[in-house]
C-alpha cells in the first residue's frame, strides 16, 4: 500500500504469504524476493481477472479492506476450502464505510469489493474478537475521509493495530477500542518477526519430551500470540522467554521451552482466544498430560481451515488417545503414550503438523494429506526432522 520501495527481511515461504504476493502482483505491485516496489494503493491497477487467495483467509480478508476502497470492483476467490469459509462478517464494517463489497449466499466467498466515491470514517462495533476483520476495516479506513474506529471483545491479535500506531495511522483508545487516523502508508525496511504458531510445533514437541529443550530466536511476543506459552507454563513446562526488541511497537524475543511432566489445565475465555490457532496442539500435549484437559469457547474452530473440533478429536482418539468433542471445544484424558497410527489432515496445514508432533509423546504417525503442511511452513517436515536428530 506504500508508495514507493520496502525491503521487508525473512518473510515466510509458505503458500499463503505467495498467494497474498501474487495478488499484489496482479494488481502493479513487483516483489522480488524481500524487495516490495509499489506504486502506492491510489496506484493500484484493476487486475485482469480474479485475484486467488489459495488457501489464505488472511489474504481473503485483508485485500478486501485494501481494496475496498479503489474506485474499481475486485473479485477475490480461493480454493475448495476457502470457498467453504464464512466471510459475511466482513460486510457490515466494511459497508459502513462506504465499501461495495458482495459475497456468495451464505456470506462465503467469493467477495467481491470496489467504491463507488471516496470512503467516510465510520464508527462501528463488532461482537468477534476477530483481528482480520478488525485489519480489514483499518486498512478501508487509512482510505476514507475522516476518522474512523473500531470496537470489539478483547482476545484478539493486534499486529496490525500496533504497527499502524507506531506508523502514526491510528491510537488504541483501550477496551477494544482502536481509532484510525486516514493517511499513507510510508514504506518499510523492517525484518519480520519470527512467528509464533509457527514454533509452537517446536515448543509442543519440546515440552511434551524430558530431557528436550528449544530455543526458538526473534519471535513474535505480541500478547495475543503468547497464549499457547502460557498454556504449556501452567502444564509444567519450562518456559522462558526474554524480550529483545520490537518491530514496529509489537515485541520480539527469544523463547526456551524444555519438557517436564504436564498435567492437565482448563483452557477458557481470553486465553483460548489467544491459542485458537494452536489448540489442536493443545490436545496433543493433552494427549500424554496427567488428567483431563478441557477446552471451551472455541467455537470458532469449526469454521477453519477444518472443523478443528472434529478433525482434532478424530486425531487423537485415531493415534490411541481419549478424547471428546464438545460444540465449542473439547477434553482430553491423557494417557501414558499414544499408539500412533493414521491421521487424515482434512486438508488442514495445523492439523497435519500436529500430527506430526504427536510422534513425539507416542508411535509412528502417517499422515495422510501431509503435503498441506506448505500452506504456512513448506519445510516443516525436514524441520522437526533435523530438530530431533540433533538431539
Amino acid at each position: 500500500m506504500a508508495d514507493g520501495t520496502s525491503s521487508l527481511q525473512g518473510l515466510g515461504t509458505g503458500a499463503d504469504v505467495a498467494s497474498s504476493a501474487a495478488a499484489l502482483r496482479a494488481l502493479g505491485v513487483d516483489i522480488d524476493g524481500s524487495v516490495v516496489s509499489s506504486p502506492g494503493v491510489e496506484g493500484w491497477t484493476p487486475p485482469s481477472g480474479p485475484l486467488d487467495a489459495g488457501n489464505s483467509g488472511t489474504t481473503m480478508r485483508l485485500l478486501a479492506g485494501a481494496l475496498g476502497a479503489r474506485l474499481f470492483r475486485t473479485t477475490i476467490t480461493g480454493d475448495e476450502s476457502l470457498l467453504a469459509r464464512p466471510m459475511g462478517r466482513l460486510v457490515a464494517p466494511l459497508q459502513a464505510l462506504g465499501v461495495s463489497i458482495d459475497t456468495a449466499p451464505g456470506g462465503k466467498p467469493p467477495i467481491a469489493v470496489g467504491a463507488a466515491d471516496r470512503l467516510k470514517g465510520a464508527d462501528v462495533v463488532i461482537e468477534v474478537a476477530s483481528a482480520q476483520v478488525r485489519s480489514a476495516f483499518q486498512l478501508a479506513a487509512i482510505q476514507a475521509e475522516g476518522s474512523s474506529a473500531i470496537t470489539s471483545p478483547p482476545g484478539y491479535r493486534d499486529h496490525t493495530e500496533k504497527w499502524l500506531q507506531s506508523l502514526g495511522l491510528g491510537r488504541d483508545e483501550g477496551g477494544g477500542r482502536f481509532t484510525i487516523e486516514p493517511g499513507p502508508v510510508p514504506t518499510l525496511d523492517i525484518a519480520i518477526p519470527g512467528d509464533a504458531s509457527s514454533a509452537a510445533f517446536l515448543w509442543a514437541s519440546a515440552a511434551m519430551t524430558a530431557g528436550a529443550e528449544i530455543t526458538t530466536q526473534q519471535i513474535t511476543l505480541n500478547s495475543g500470540r503468547t497464549g499457547f506459552l502460557e498454556v504449556l507454563d501452567a502444564m509444567g513446562a519450562s518456559v522462558h522467554v526474554a524480550v529483545t526488541g520490537d518491530v514496529l511497537g509489537d515485541p520480539i524475543g527469544d523463547v526456551t521451552v524444555g519438557g517436564a511432566m504436564l498435567t492437565a489445565i482448563e483452557v477458557s475465555g481470553d486465553l483460548t482466544a489467544r491459542c485458537l490457532d494452536e489448540l489442536p496442539l493443545v490436545a496433543v500435549i493433552a494427549s500424554v498430560a496427567q488428567g483431563v484437559t478441557t477446552v471451551h469457547d472455541a467455537a470458532e474452530l469449526r469454521i477453519k481451515e477444518s472443523d478443528r473440533v472434529t478433525s482434532t478429536v478424530e486425531m487423537i482418539t485415531g493415534l490411541g488417545g481419549m478424547a471428546t468433542a464438545y460444540e465449542d471445544g473439547f477434553s482430553v484424558i491423557g494417557v501414558e503414550r499414544l499408539s500412533g497410527g493414521t491421521v487424515a489432515a482434512h486438508g488442514d496445514h495445523r492439523l497435519a503438523m500436529a500430527a506430526a508432533v504427536a510422534a513425539a509423546g507416542g508411535d509412528a504417525v502417517e499422515i495422510d494429506g501431509a503435503d498441506v503442511a506448505a500452506v504456512s511452513w513448506p519445510n516443516f517436515f525436514e524441520t522437526l526432522e533435523a530438530v530431533w536428530s540433533s538431539r
